[in-house]
């Protein structure tokens, strides 16, 4: 069987077609310009492939996860130009009659990662994915399910402890100033230092900053959730950098439970090339075909 996987981010569209081993049999990438031009790509890409039996979208967000919501499976208020109100879902089911999976692109990366370590054989049952990129968010599965009914978790923009000597940055989020994805976000580069973070070197007092509020991050998904992992990606990471968050995340924390060896507890994805989402769609669009069908039974 085939499936398909859009990984919807705010640069561009990773789209997939893939085997029930998740597998990658084709792939592309689409830039990110308006719904319009975007999604009609999507769905030309699609049409190639008559024999997928369902797909599996990850989106950036704000989304509508309540599938009971008249807005479900809409982008809704973002702050990506042109994309607010966009009805993503139901563009796709304009054209293609097979069951689809919606979720957040987080929620895909994360799911990803769950579905590698059962197929490693090394199951990690609680997990927590940041992406740290353009924007900050994080997907959440407990026990192979997401967390979030209402809404998504919105894990980017929670508020932190400001860093002695980068009191005077304001942040760049357009809503909160200051929280996660103001501090700790890609642009933050640009605007503490006037150059992409690919070219601040690690010994950048801008690097320290970023890595203590990560850390912060990573303290209270561990405090709230209790996972047995939490895991970095997005292009800000690296595992030089994820070697400053665990030294902040030490001193932090000071062993107040235990969380194991942190070399193991904050890593970096295992899937690699950042292909975690494309596997975690893929693996929610199976799911999503043989819940379908059991119903239609």
């Amino acid at each position: 069987m085939l499936f398909g996987s859009i990984e919807a981010g705010g640069t561009k569209f990773v789209c997939a077609v893939g085997n029930e081993n998740f597998e990658i049999k084709d792939s592309v990438h689409i830039p990110t310009t308006t719904p319009e031009e975007t999604l009609g790509q999507c769905v030309e890409y699609f049409k190639k492939f008559p024999d997928i039996k369902a797909i599996g979208i990850a989106s950036f967000g704000p989304i509508e996860v309540r599938v009971d919501n008249p807005k479900y499976g809409y982008i809704t208020d973002t702050p990506k130009k042109h994309w607010s109100n966009t009805n993503f879902l139901g563009t796709m089911k304009k054209y293609f009659d097979v069951p689809m999976y919606w979720t957040t692109d987080v929620n895909g990366s994360a799911y990803g990662e769950y579905i590698t370590s059962i197929k490693n054989h090394n199951p990690v049952h609680s997990l927590v994915y940041y992406t740290i990129g353009t924007g900050v968010g994080a997907g959440i599965v407990n026990n192979g399910h997401f967390l979030g009914y209402i809404g998504h978790p919105e894990a980017g923009h929670v508020k932190l402890k400001r860093a002695e000597g980068d009191k005077d940055f304001k942040g760049i989020c357009p809503y909160h100033g200051d929280c996660l994805e103001g501090l700790a976000s890609g642009p933050t580069f640009d605007a503490r230092t006037g150059k992409k973070g690919k070219d601040v070197p690690l010994t950048d007092p801008a690097w320290d900053y970023v890595a203590y509020y990560v850390a912060q991050a990573a303290v209270q998904a561990t405090l709230f959730i209790r996972p047995e992992r939490i895991i970095f990606g997005g292009g800000v990471v690296s595992e030089e950098f994820l070697d400053m968050v665990r030294v902040h995340f030490k001193n932090i924390f000071n062993d107040y439970v235990a969380v194991g060896d942190l070399n193991e507890y904050i890593q970096m994805p295992k899937v690699p090339h950042n292909g975690s989402a494309t596997v975690g769609n893929f693996s929610l669009a199976l799911k999503q075909y043989y819940k379908d069908n059991i119903v239609k039974i």
